[in-house]
């Protein structure tokens, strides 16, 4: 047998010995939750749709979770109304695992391609990895949108679209009518310079959102006006599953938590977001600001809820595109590479459910907590690298916060562009 052919045997052993690695510890690991959510959208659409109810007057049955999103967002959804369960359930999960699939591929492709893997392996591996991460499976099994709004940011902010920068904003606006919390990429938008695109995406947002008011005044009026500031439809901001800022003040007091804490926390949190975008988007690095505003996203958010952190896996994976491209083995290679295995493997791991019933104690604040560590320190060490020309020396880069970066030596394409991961920068 050919080294190639031996060298393709090989690999699909492994994907195959990791496919049902990750099947078993899903299978003790992996919470069932019934697609609780997805019977929430499905059952207010019913309600709504069919029976002649008010959208946001459903409760489920023995909850207080109702229908939580604008009306745009019911607008989108309206075919689940007639759909059967089952139906809606393949639904979810297809929409739920093609556009996670996608952009996967889309932030590894350029890793695979520098590192010399082959690239259906690379992917296949992430793809396996993916399934085990806690957020991405909780919000295949809980039937969330966090990831078709992931995709919907991800084709805009990095132009993964053909004549994607005539578009830049639209994808953004229509995340944030369909969901309120990306609307932080419009401010993101704003602080990095990038005023067209911030405009295009208020248009599209407002656009979305007059749709909506115009084919349903009434839930619109009841959304706006009541059901956005009901807070109580939410759940409990003490409770473990909210890995923000908010989530951590709450637990330190569930009775009465801190605002001003809180709102001390967040603005410092801001400040330094606004600081490290602006040193992205300097260094060229528009998948940098990808994953930093996600981290900041679930930081500040009020309710972050775990299934939410999904906003965080373009940056483990700018994690290990930054440990391949530095010079092997350095010592910047161990700690990107470590970074990225210590913050999966918690993020895999359920360890803050250790601590939902009792998060007292020094023990519960720090391991209650832990998703909210990780996404702090990816907001605050994630290296930004610039690219640099391929015929030029090599430098070692250093991002405009004065924080040392990898060096870096970027391929050239036929159109005089360099690639960082997920999208072409062209050097002016």
């Amino acid at each position: 047998m050919a080294q190639g052919a031996r060298r393709t045997v090989g690999q699909i052993v492994v994907v195959v010995v990791l496919a049902v690695a990750v099947a078993a510890f899903l299978s003790v690991a992996a919470a069932r939750h019934g697609f609780f959510d997805l019977q929430v959208y499905r059952g207010a659409l019913v309600w709504w749709a069919r029976d002649g109810g008010e959208l946001y007057d459903y409760l489920r049955p023995g909850t207080q979770y109702g229908f939580t999103y604008p009306p745009f967002a019911a607008l989108l959804m309206l075919p689940m109304a007639y759909l059967p369960w089952h139906a809606a359930i393949v639904v979810s999960v297809a929409a739920g695992v093609a556009t996670s699939a996608v952009l996967i591929w889309w932030l590894l492709d350029p890793v695979s391609r520098r590192a010399g893997w082959t690239r259906w392996f690379a992917f296949a591996v992430a793809l396996c990895l993916a399934a085990a991460f806690e957020p991405m499976r909780e919000t295949i099994n809980f039937g969330q949108v966090n990831t078709l709004l992931l995709f919907l940011v991800a084709v805009d902010l990095l132009r993964l679209l053909p004549g994607g920068s005539r578009w830049a904003g639209i994808g953004i606006g229509l995340a944030t009518a369909i969901k309120l919390t990306p609307g932080i990429f419009i401010v993101y938008l704003l602080v990095t310079g990038r005023i067209r695109a911030a405009v295009t995406a208020v248009a599209a947002a407002t656009g979305a959102t007059v749709l909506a008011a115009a084919l349903f005044p009434d839930a619109s009026r009841e959304f706006w006006t009541t059901a956005l500031w009901n807070t109580g439809r939410v759940g409990e901001l003490a409770f473990v599953s909210n890995q923000s800022l908010r989530g951590v003040v709450a637990r330190l007091d569930p009775t009465s938590p801190s605002t001003l804490a809180w709102l001390a926390l967040v603005a410092a949190t801001v400040a330094l977001w606004v600081w490290r975008s602006r040193a992205a988007v300097s260094a060229g690095n528009e998948t940098a600001g990808l994953a930093l505003t996600g981290a900041v996203m679930c930081l500040v958010s009020p309710v972050t809820w775990v299934h939410h952190l999904v906003w965080l896996l373009p940056a483990l994976l700018l994690l290990v595109e930054g440990g391949v491209a530095a010079p092997s083995r350095s010592r910047r290679r161990r700690l990107l590479l470590a970074g990225a295995i210590v913050g999966y493997g918690f993020l895999i791991s359920r360890i803050v459910w250790a601590w939902e019933r009792d998060f007292t104690g020094l023990d519960g604040f720090v391991f209650s907590n832990t998703y909210v560590w990780i996404s702090l320190a990816l907001l605050a060490f994630l290296p930004v690298r610039r690219a640099v020309r391929a015929d030029g020396p090599p430098a070692s880069v250093v991002e405009p916060s004065g924080v040392a970066q990898l060096d870096q030596t970027e391929r050239r394409t036929p159109a005089g562009q360099w690639h960082l991961i997920g999208r072409p920068l062209t050097v002016r």
